[in-house]
C-alpha cells in the first residue's frame, strides 16, 4: 500500500519521549487529517544528514559554494528566529478528526529522501546538464506491512521540520549517535548497520 500526502500540510508537531527514546511526529492538513509516526534515533539523524544534502545540491544550480553556504546559514537563522518568535505565541497544536494510516503512532522501519524535477522523484546523477530542481524534496517513509507514505516538502516546510528534529535530538542526547547514508543517485537511504563514529556520506 502506497499513501501520497496531495493536501496541504497545515501543522507538524513533533516530541521527544524519553521512556521510548523516540520522537513522535504528528502532522495534519488542511482537510483536518492527521498522520502520527515514530521516528528512531536512527531514522531522524539520517533524515537530517540526508535533507541537508539535497538542498545543498538544489542551491548549487544558482549559486557558487561561497555563496550557497552563506545564504544557507541565513536561511537557517531567519527560520530559527521564525520558529521562535511563532511558539512564543502561537495556537496550539489542532489535533485532526481523521487519521488514514490510524489513530495510533506507527514506527518508520526506512525512508528515502529525493530530488524532484518536474513534479516526480528525480534518480539521475546530478551534473551541468541536469537542469533546474523542483524547490521541494520527495520523502518516502517506510511503514509496517510493506506500505508507504509519500510527502512532498517544499524547501520552507522542510526547513522547519528539520530544524524542530534537529532541536530534539540534541535534547535527547542523539548527537554522537553512529549514521552512515548511502547514496545511489541523488536518493538516500539509510545504512541497515551503523558501526563508524564518523559521519559518512558517499
Amino acid at each position: 500500500m502506497r499513501l501520497k500526502n496531495t493536501m496541504t500540510i497545515k501543522q507538524i508537531n513533533a516530541s521527544y519521549l524519553g521512556n521510548e527514546d523516540r520522537i513522535l511526529l504528528r502532522f495534519n492538513t488542511q482537510d483536518q487529517s492527521e498522520y502520527r509516526l515514530w521516528l528512531t534515533r536512527r531514522l531522524t539523524l539520517f533524515i537530517l544528514t540526508a535533507s541537508s544534502h539535497l538542498l545543498a545540491k538544489m542551491m548549487q544550480q544558482d549559486h557558487s559554494p561561497n555563496a550557497k553556504k552563506a545564504i544557507d546559514e541565513f536561511e537557517k537563522e531567519a527560520f530559527t528566529e521564525a520558529l521562535n518568535t511563532a511558539n512564543a505565541g502561537a495556537r496550539s497544536y489542532e489535533a485532526g478528526i481523521q487519521f488514514p494510516i490510524g489513530f495510533d503512532p506507527l514506527l518508520v522501519i526506512d525512508a528515502s529522501i529525493s530530488l524532484m524535477k518536474n513534479g516526480e522523484k528525480f534518480t539521475g546523477e546530478v551534473g551541468s546538464n541536469t537542469g533546474e530542481f523542483d524547490d521541494a524534496l520527495s520523502i518516502d517513509f517506510i511503514l509496517p506491512s510493506n506500505s508507504s507514505l509519500n510527502l512532498k516538502l517544499g524547501r520552507n516546510m522542510l526547513r522547519a521540520t528539520c530544524l524542530l528534529l534537529d532541536k530534539l535530538s540534541t535534547q535527547a542526547s542523539w548527537r554522537d549517535a553512529i549514521l552512515t547514508a548511502q547514496f545511489d543517485g541523488e536518493t538516500v537511504s539509510p545504512a541497515d548497520e551503523i558501526n563508524t563514529h564518523k559521519v559518512s556520506l558517499h
